[in-house]
This record gives structure tokens, sequence and C-alpha cells, in this order.
């Protein structure tokens, strides 16, 4: 590796393509990205190791932060340059839900890649009411309604079941609360212009933040009774013998959008030449970690594994990472799609994405009033940036780098993220429409309710 940096760096200085001339050179080339521990942060890692960064004359730090809002708040003040984000954290911040700040998104960083796990307690009372195959292992998807009894238990003696989730507008808080609501449960709802903020209104679940690498050993306290999570902590559960995952946001949505990679508008737009160049990277890191029907994903383990990065064991990484997920102790699956970085045309910031991610936040409170469909619009067109992510991807064809065909067509409206399943509670998602998508769920606000 070493002398592959050395290579690169000399290279940069004398480096011709077409795409990167008619780019410019970076505006800032000395560069601080944050990311949490998680394993979808991999197109940071491997843009890194690969050299990807320095292709384009880009040096980059790379530095784990604490949790999901010290991160944030780093790319807010400017402590850092951009982030692995939840996809909800620059909508969330441009609405002003929490952090007021404009936070755009030209990158989609990853499809699916999270769980749902429970207690082994918990898990022991959920048997009883979930379907078996012939083999005695538990018919996948698990509804949220084999833990209606196992709630309706705690209440009766006075105490609250609780779950984890890693931030208020995490896809891990609403992927767990359309789970437990698809299931006949309520996760409850915030009221901001109140000064509530919990999240636990008329709640049967009560949700709280815990930052990802602390869910395990948060659950095998008892302070939480599950969690959702990306991985490798569900996978770590296992590992340790603690918990069971239940359900994958596969099994919930397939081909769900996750993370994403944001910067400040204004940093993006006093740094347009060093965006375009990181979006380059990142999406050649995207495409080396699912060329070749994943073959680069074993060293993709290995990079992962190390402390600087996510810092668990390979092992406990390479169960999701390599296309299978283990449920409960000995029980493998293959969920080739469990972690996926660039087919489906995964790194395209699509405006439904926003949208739904909007739709969750009215659904449970966050957004307290009534928006037009026209609002929803024009927020996902605000945040989701698919306009310069274009002008990357088309630098990367001209060049030769990749392929017309490794995206979607640069000229079309790309407003639906194609590829993606059908929701677990069978209601069609019409991003069009979001006022009438939202009212069509029998849990959670509606029409000019508020909380």
């Amino acid at each position: 590796m070493k002398l592959k940096t050395l290579v690169a760096v000399l290279l940069i200085a004398a480096s011709v393509g077409n795409a990167q001339a008619e780019i410019g050179p970076a505006e800032k080339p000395d560069l601080k990205l944050g990311f949490i521990k998680l394993t979808d942060m991999a197109p940071l890692a491997v843009a890194w190791e690969q050299g990807f960064f320095l292709d384009e004359g880009l040096f980059v730090e790379l530095e784990a932060q604490a949790n999901w809002k010290v991160l944030l708040d780093g790319v807010v003040t400017g402590t850092l340059d951009g982030a692995h984000m939840l996809a909800g954290q620059p909508l969330g911040a441009t609405i002003g839900y929490g952090t007021q700040a404009d936070i755009i998104t030209a990158f989609s960083m990853d499809l699916n890649g999270n769980g749902i796990t429970v207690s082994n307690n918990v898990w022991e009372q959920m048997t009883p009411h979930i379907d078996k195959r012939a083999d005695g292992k538990p018919v996948h998807p698990i509804s949220a309604a084999a833990l209606k009894p196992v709630i309706e238990q705690y209440r009766d003696q006075g105490e609250r079941f609780r779950m984890g989730m890693v931030f208020p507008v995490s896809t891990h808080n609403y992927e767990l609360r359309y789970w437990l609501a698809a299931g006949g449960l309520n996760p409850g709802l915030y009221a901001p212009q109140r000064g509530d903020t919990s999240g636990t209104i008329n709640a049967d679940v009560h949700l709280s933040v815990t930052p990802p690498p602390q869910m395990p050993a948060t659950m095998e306290a008892g302070t939480i009774q599950g969690y959702c999570v990306g991985e490798p902590w569900n996978q770590q559960a296992v590992f340790k013998g603690i918990g069971v995952p239940v359900i994958t946001d596969y099994e919930i949505w397939p081909n769900n959008p996750e993370k994403v990679f944001g910067v400040t508008e204004q940093w993006a737009e006093e740094n347009p030449n060093t965006h375009l160049r990181l979006l380059r990277a990142l999406i050649r890191a995207a495409h080396w970690l699912d060329e070749n029907d994943n073959a680069n994903r074993e060293e993709a383990v290995k990079i992962l594994s190390r402390s600087s990065y996510v810092g668990a064991d390979e092992e406990v990484i390479a169960n999701s990472m390599t296309g299978t997920f283990e449920y409960e102790k000995g029980d493998v699956r293959e969920v080739p799609d469990f972690n996926v970085f660039f087919r489906y045309y995964a790194t395209y910031p699509y405006p439904s994405d926003a949208i739904w991610y909007l739709s969750q936040m009215r659904r449970w409170g966050q957004i307290p009033e009534p928006k037009s469909d026209d609002w929803y619009m024009k927020t996902a067109a605000k945040v989701y940036r698919a306009d310069i992510y274009k002008q990357a991807a088309a630098s990367l064809i001209e060049d030769g780098t990749l392929n017309a065909e490794d995206f979607p067509d640069l000229d079309a409206e790309n407003f639906v993220r194609p590829h993606q399943g059908e929701l677990i509670d069978g209601v069609a998602f019409t991003p069009r429409e979001p006022n009438a998508y939202i009212d069509s769920f029998e849990i959670g606000l509606k029409g000019s309710q508020t909380p």
C-alpha cells in the first residue's frame, strides 16, 4: 500500500484525464471526513485504501466520530469537511428539526444494511407466536405482531418495553417504527412544537437513542430489550450470544436507501471542484465494492476490521458483508443484497428517497404541521442534489473510468428509485403524492392532525 500511495502521489501532478481537467483542481485538497463505526462507511475506507482520493488530488483524513450528533455538529461548524451521514440528517437539519443547517447530499452511500435485534429473553417469549418451517426454523419475515404479547406482559407488570435506535432522524428510527406499526404497535409521536422531542407520546414501545457500537452492551445490561442498528452490531449480538436479529431492513423494504455523504451547502458552493472529485472517488469505491458479484468483499472485510475503521472481528463483519445473515446462532441464510453499494444505481440521490424520509417525519410528528405535496418536492430537490451527482458520473463515463451502463440515464428525470420491493405492510409508496401516502397508514398522524 505504501508503494501504491507513493506512486499515486507522484502521478497526481501529472494527471491529464479530460474529465478531471474539465472539473479543475480541488480548491481544498486537504480534507477531514467523519464517519461512524459501521460497515456502510465502506466507500470512504475503500476510497482511501485503494488510492481513489489520491487519484483526484485529495489528501483525506478519515476520523471516527463518537455519535451522530457529534458528527453532524462537526460538519456544521466546519471541523469536518463532510461525513458519512444518516439519510435523514441533511433533511432534518434543513427543515430545522434539531440542528438547523443547510446540508446537502449528492451521493447515496448504500442500500439496506440494518437489522432489528431483541434480547434472548424477549426472543424466547416471541417464538411461540412465530410460524415455523418444516425444519423448525422461523419463517421470515417476522411480524412485530409476534412481539405484541410480550409487550402486553411488560405492561401488565407495570414496566415499559424499551428499544434502541441510533438517532431521531435515522433510518433505524423510521424502520423500527415502520415495523412496529405494521404489527399493530404504536411507537409514539413527537411534538416539537410543544417541546416534546421524546417521541414517546401514546407509545406502546419506548424508543431511545443509543450510539451504534454501544447497542449490544446496552441491551446486555437490560437498559433496552432490543434495538435497530446497522452492521456489524446485530451480528455482534449473535456472536456474543446475547440476542437474536428478528428481521433485516431488506425484509421491511427491499433496497431501501440507507446512508448518504453530506456536506454543508456553503461548503459545496465554495468548493465545487473538490466536491466533484470527492464524488468521483466515492463512486469508484462503491463500484469496487460491488463489482464482479462482490468479488472484493473479503478484502473489504479485512479493511473494515481495522481499529481505525469499524474495529470489529472479521468473522462478525463478514457475516453480512459477504452475502449472508445469521439470525439465531447457526441459522445462516443467504441475503445477497444485504449490503448494496453500487448495483441498482445505489449511489444516485433519488428525490423519492428524500420524500420517504420526510413522509415518516410527518407521520411521527417531527414535522408537526401539515405540508403541501409541493413542499415535499421542493425540499427533496433542495437537499438531494442529483444535479451535482450527474456531473461527477458524466466525467467518469467521459474519461472511460466507468461505463454509461453503470448509471441510470443521466438525461432522464430519475425521480423514483428503481429496483425496490414492496414494503412489509403492503402499503404502496407514492412519492408524487406524499400526503395521500401518509394518510394511508392506520397508525400515525394524518391530514391536518398535530401531535
